[in-house]
C-alpha cells in the first residue's frame, strides 16, 4: 500500500507550504518504476515509486538531474524531494506536460545538447554510482577515458554476462585486450553527459523547449549520448545535424567509438532482457575485433 500521507508531508517539508495531492493519477510508459500525477487545487508532481530499498538509486537519479541542470536551452525537471516509506522509495519531480518534439525543437535539442557537454570537469566519472536502466553503472574517477570504459563500463557489463553467455564472455576478453588500440589516442574532454539517451527519455513542453529526463549522468567522451541516440532511435535528422554542424564529428567515431559506445547499451540489454540481445552483442564486439 503507498502510504500518499508521507509523501504529501515530504512535498509541504520541501516547498515549505502545506499539500494534500487531492488526485493521484497512474501513468504509464515504465517498465522499472511505478508513476503517478499527483495534484492539488495549485500544484501538480510527477511521483516515480519503487521498492524502499532503491532509495538510493533515486537519490543518485536526483543528483543526476540536478547536474544536468547546469545546462542552457535544455529543460531538466527539478527536484521537489525523494526518500522512502515503509514500503516504497519515491522520487518527486515537477510535473512538465511532455509533446513529441517537433522539428523546430528537435533543432533545439541538438543545439542544447552541444552546450551541455560544453560543461566539463578535470577527470572522468561522477560523485556517485547511480543506475543505467536497472543495473548498477559505477561512476569511480578516473584520470584517464581509457581506463574509465574498460573498468566502470565494459568490465561491469561483461563480469555480470559472463556466467551465463561464455561466448560472449570470450569475445569480450579479446576485446578488452585490444581497448587500448580501438581508443588510440582518443582523450575526450570529460563533457557531461545524459547517460541514457533514447527517445524515450526526450520530450518538448508546452514552450516548444526540450526537455531531458530519466538521466545515468556522468562526465565521460561525448560521443556516448550521440552513440546511444542513434542507437534505438527517436531523433530526426535535424537534431544529428544541429549537433554535429555546431561540434563536428571526429575522425573514428563512425566506425570504432560509434559501435563500441552502443554496445554498453546492448550489453546491458542482454543482461536485462537476454535474447537477440546477446547474439547483436557478439556480432558488435566480432566487428570491432576485425578493425584491429
Amino acid at each position: 500500500m503507498i502510504d500518499w500521507a508521507a509523501i504529501d508531508s515530504a512535498i509541504a517539508i520541501a516547498r515549505g507550504a502545506p499539500f494534500a495531492g487531492e488526485r493521484r493519477t497512474r501513468l504509464g510508459g515504465g517498465s522499472i518504476n511505478t508513476a503517478y500525477r499527483i495534484e492539488s487545487a495549485e500544484q501538480s508532481y510527477f511521483v516515480k515509486l519503487n521498492r524502499a530499498d532503491r532509495a538510493v538509486m533515486f537519490a543518485a537519479e536526483a543528483a543526476g538531474l540536478a547536474e544536468l541542470g547546469q545546462a542552457v536551452g535544455l529543460r531538466i525537471p527539478h527536484v521537489i524531494t525523494q526518500g522512502s516509506t515503509e514500503a516504497h522509495a519515491y522520487l518527486v519531480l515537477e510535473y512538465i506536460a511532455l509533446e513529441a518534439l517537433t522539428p523546430a525543437a528537435m533543432t533545439r535539442l541538438g543545439e542544447g545538447l552541444v552546450d551541455m557537454h560544453g560543461i566539463v570537469a578535470t577527470r572522468y566519472g561522477f560523485e556517485r554510482d547511480n543506475t543505467i536502466g536497472s543495473s548498477a553503472q559505477p561512476n569511480a574517477w578516473h584520470a584517464q577515458w581509457l581506463e574509465f570504459w574498460r573498468e566502470n563500463r565494459m568490465a561491469v557489463m561483461l563480469d555480470a554476462l559472463a556466467p551465463h553467455h561464455r561466448g560472449l564472455a570470450r569475445d569480450g576478453d579479446a576485446l578488452l585486450a585490444v581497448l587500448d588500440t580501438l581508443l588510440d589516442r582518443h582523450r575526450p574532454e570529460p563533457s557531461l553527459v545524459h547517460g541514457d539517451l533514447w527517445g524515450g527519455n526526450v520530450g518538448m513542453d508546452e514552450h516548444g523547449v526540450p526537455v531531458l529526463f530519466d538521466p545515468a549522468v556522468y562526465y565521460g567522451d561525448r560521443e556516448t549520448d550521440l552513440a546511444m541516440a542513434e542507437l534505438f532511435g527517436g531523433f530526426s535528422p535535424l537534431f544529428f545535424e544541429a549537433y554535429w554542424g555546431a561540434w563536428p564529428m571526429s575522425d573514428g567515431y563512425r566506425h570504432v567509438r560509434r559501435p563500441l559506445y552502443q554496445l554498453y547499451h546492448l550489453l546491458n540489454h542482454a543482461r536485462l532482457f537476454g535474447g537477440h540481445y546477446v547474439a547483436e552483442s557478439r556480432r558488435v564486439m566480432q566487428q570491432l575485433l576485425a578493425r584491429v
